[in-house]
């Protein structure tokens, strides 16, 4: 497991809920001014300075309710309003969409370029807020810093933790299996054409040389593919042509998206349900989750009457019934752990919470929900 994978799964899922959410927004017709706040807040709150420096320390990957518990948090950081559907329905698409950006990767290095696109976009978003764009191009700068350097096997290694935290993800999407890249079960088709990862030959050939390193014969094969010349590297600077089109928004044409869980995540599910011991570092991870939501400046509407609530779904009738219909344990419950005996958890909560900027909006009772780590999370 690769402790340098957290940040490129932030930013990457990040760039897939914006590309969502500005597609939702402008389907439902939200006006200008509302939808360009939401946007920035948002972005804000992504690219704070002390969440990104907890962020971009070396670190395990957190498990699936944490980072979902996290970008929850970042969705409802501004005025827009999302219910339990149509936020699973949002974190379901992130999720698949880089999954198969990841699968689809020609070299692992190509990780980086995908999460350059996704920088791209974000920084077109609010190219016309300069507070908000030095964020931005402060994260480029520590992208390139810490991840240009790695070797093609550090790469590598990030990639197999990507792929081994989305292995039991097989949400069906629409747009996936109109285009045909994704069966029936939820798993994604790779294909056996187009070119091949940049200083590759098309396979096809077998050179064999003699012990003085003399090529003496050749021997071709069919590669079963129709496959073409690499194209060139892409740039991996702050500005330039990044070549690959994988994280770009799929969203830029406007089409219907739906979700579908698939038999085999059902049952996985089910099969997880069974298992109801508590996990012993569970309490450990909330705690650096904390740490972690620690930076998170999440904002909240001063007036209840310039709020909105955004709709995943086409009708406010589909919504419901996906709510209804939801698996229970696709809900992402909270794990309640009593530590209000902890006097040393007591005091790292106390530490952290006297690091929070609080904002001048905020009421002042979001100071006392301290007495346990969740009611902690819940005051951000």
């Amino acid at each position: 497991m690769s402790s340098r994978t957290l940040p490129l799964l932030f930013i990457n899922l990040g760039g897939e809920m914006l590309y969502i959410l500005d597609q939702r927004l402008r389907a439902q017709n939200i006006p200008a001014d509302k939808a360009k706040k939401v946007m920035n807040d948002i972005i804000t709150t992504m690219f704070n300075k002390k969440f990104l420096e907890e962020l971009f320390k070396p670190q395990e990957l957190y498990s699936k309710k944490a980072l979902r518990t996290v970008f929850d948090r970042l969705a409802h950081a501004s005025i827009m309003r999302l219910n339990q559907a149509s936020m699973d329905k949002l974190y379901d698409l992130m999720t698949m969409a880089f999954k198969y950006q990841v699968l689809l990767c020609p070299r692992p290095k190509d990780i980086l370029l995908v999460s350059f696109n996704h920088m791209d976009a974000i920084k077109e978003f609010v190219k016309d807020t300069p507070s908000v764009l030095s964020q931005v191009d402060e994260t480029y700068h520590q992208l390139i810093e810490i991840y240009t350097p790695l070797s093609s096997g550090e790469f590598q290694l990030i990639r197999q933790t990507l792929l081994i935290f989305f292995q039991d993800m097989h949400i069906r999407v629409s747009i996936f299996l109109k285009d045909k890249v994704q069966n029936s079960n939820g798993r994604f088709v790779l294909p056996i054409c187009g070119p091949v990862p940049c200083g590759t030959q098309i396979p096809g050939l077998i050179r064999m040389f003699s012990c003085t390193g003399e090529e003496v014969s050749r021997l071709q094969f069919n590669n079963g593919g129709n496959y073409a010349a690499a194209l060139r590297e892409g740039s991996f600077d702050l500005f330039g042509d990044r070549v690959t089109k994988l994280g770009t928004n799929m969203y830029s044409v406007c089409r219907p998206v739906e979700t579908h869980i698939s038999g085999t995540s059902k049952n996985s599910a089910q099969h997880t349900k069974v298992n109801t011991a508590p996990n012993p570092l569970a309490k450990e991870e909330l705690n650096l989750l904390a740490k972690l939501m620690g930076g998170l400046d999440c904002q909240k509407p001063g007036n209840a009457d310039t709020g909105f609530r955004v709709n995943l779904f086409a009708t406010d009738e589909e919504e419901e019934e996906a709510l209804v219909s939801r698996p229970d344990d696709l809900s992402y419950g909270v794990i309640n752990i009593q530590a209000t005996k902890d006097q040393q958890t007591n005091a790292e909560l106390a530490k952290i919470i006297g690091e929070f900027s609080v904002s001048q909006e905020q009421s002042p009772s979001g100071n006392s929900k301290g007495d346990d780590l969740l009611a902690m999370m819940d005051g951000l």
